[in-house]
């Protein structure tokens, strides 16, 4: 099995999946220039800060994964070439704590956060407020999707981490 390719080609998935949050991102801004031209209503002015927040957001996240993905690509090799079985083994503990890190945070925090908001528009009837507990969910599911999906891949990369492991120590 060969672990250096299988890692580059789980950074290089990111690579293609983070640019998702980006165009996320990109069209909530779009959506609140949209909102702001051509909203008239005290809900439609309401929804203009929330959601451009909301895409700044997620176009952050977006870049700041992709960079950090692309960076780490050329240090894989490096990494690999220099001791192979200490790489397998750092990157054996990253996937972990990945895994751990969507389970507290995608899978439990962002349901949560997402709960609280739904219950906060049942009782608050503000327009400022429902338009920012909106905007909220639509970030938030957004990030779940595409997260729920980099957890699956990140997942199998950890299984091909976990073979390889065994194979070096034979």
């Amino acid at each position: 099995m060969d672990i250096l390719k299988a890692a580059t080609d789980w950074a290089k998935a990111e690579l293609i999946s983070t640019p998702f949050f980006v165009l996320f991102g990109l069209a909530f801004i779009a959506a609140s220039i949209g909102i702001g031209q051509v909203g008239k209503t005290d809900l439609a002015k309401a929804y203009i800060i929330p959601t451009a927040v909301a895409g700044i957001l997620l176009v952050v996240i977006g870049a700041g994964l992709f960079f950090t993905n692309k960076s780490r690509i050329a240090q894989f090799e490096k990494a690999y070439q220099e001791d192979a079985v200490a790489f397998v083994a750092s990157e054996l503990e990253r996937a972990d704590a990945t895994l751990k890190e969507y389970k507290n945070v995608v899978f439990t925090a962002i349901p949560l956060i997402i709960a609280a908001c739904v219950v906060v528009l049942f009782f608050v009837n503000t327009p400022i407020w429902r338009a920012s507990m909106i905007s909220t969910i639509g970030m938030l599911t957004v990030i779940l999707f595409i997260d729920g999906l980099a957890h699956a891949r990140i997942d199998e990369y950890k299984q091909q981490l976990l073979k390889a492991n065994q194979e070096m120590k034979k």
